[in-house]
């Protein structure tokens, strides 16, 4: 990963414009701007609704250097799929020679829930794309309501908190998990602080010969409530906390904790409380009244039950 330096990647096509509409902060354009860097070669993208997708093709004008396919908040693995399938049987019939890889964007909405059907299908049948997931832990371009992947505890539109309700009662689902039990060929969880290692995993995901998958955490300013010049900082303090960690699987059975996480593993890093990762974030501040100090107990015990079983399953 060291091997990355900022002249290499300053060589590879820009292939997201700065004109685009994402709000201030948004670690979305950050992160895909890093994952496509994971190729120097062509790239074909796909987007799921969301507002990534809004933000960045609002008629009549785009933000893309690329061939660019909108989907529906469903589909948009298949979608993935049809244009890789397409490209595959035009390459067999020789009326297209060029090297070209395939990626899709959506959010954790269309990723965790709506479209969950659709990404296992795609990854199932070995389409050779590489999927990726901005977790910003709610559906943000409808109006911040709860997904799978939002957090215990967190106050979302519809899982607001008050006089008898904590936020949203459940844990979020644990996909990335989920996708490396399709025995896919790389499954892995990226941050947007830790650059070096995203671009790293990008680059593994496009040239693995298969269906790869990126989960990576999306600090929203206005879902999560932060100020948007803290983004990067409440990424990095996402995988100090051990709520987000870093990692990557081969094939579904093959573990390795990426260098950031595995320097907490090691004991080299202290791993910092939950309740830094509450305090930092507007949309857990009723949680730091003394009657819910139960539910915090609660969400780290849960990190840590998490935490403890990715361990073991990187054997160490």
């Amino acid at each position: 990963m060291s091997a990355i330096t900022l002249k290499d990647l300053n060589q590879i096509p820009v292939r997201l414009a700065s004109g685009h509409r994402l709000c201030a902060g948004c670690a979305e354009s950050i992160i895909a701007r890093q994952i496509m860097m994971g190729t120097t070669g062509e790239i074909v993208v796909t987007a799921a609704t969301g507002c990534f997708e809004v933000s960045t093709t609002i008629f009549p004008y785009t933000s893309w250097h690329t061939p660019y396919i909108h989907t529906a908040f469903g589909n948009g693995a298949a979608g993935g799929a049809g244009v890789e399938t397409a490209y595959k049987s035009l390459k067999r019939q020789g009326k297209i020679d060029k090297d070209i890889r395939f990626v899709t964007f959506a959010g954790d909405g269309a990723t965790y829930d709506i479209g969950l059907q659709s990404l296992s299908g795609a990854m199932e049948r070995g389409h050779e794309m590489l999927y990726v997931c901005f977790n910003n832990e709610a559906y943000m371009n409808t109006g911040i309501q709860r997904s799978s992947a939002t957090s215990m505890g967190a106050s979302t539109t519809t899982s607001w908190s008050g006089s008898k309700s904590y936020g949203n009662k459940n844990f979020p689902k644990d996909l990335t998990k989920i996708v490396a039990m399709h025995g896919v060929p790389f499954v892995a969880q990226s941050a947007p602080h830790a650059w070096r290692d995203m671009v790293s995993k990008a680059k593994k995901a496009f040239e693995c010969g298969g269906p790869s998958f990126i989960n990576t955490i999306s600090p929203c300013p206005r879902g999560w409530r932060f100020p948007s010049n803290e983004t990067i900082s409440i990424s990095k303090l996402a995988v100090e906390t051990c709520v987000w960690p870093l990692y990557e699987v081969e094939y579904g059975t093959d573990f390795t904790m990426s260098p950031e996480s595995l320097r907490i593993a090691e004991g080299k890093v202290e791993k910092k409380p939950v309740t830094d990762w509450i305090a930092s974030q507007g949309r857990f501040k009723h949680l730091e009244e003394e009657r819910w100090e139960p539910v915090v107990e609660e969400i780290q015990k849960g990190i840590d039950q998490r935490w403890e079983h990715l361990i073991k399953l990187c054997k160490l």
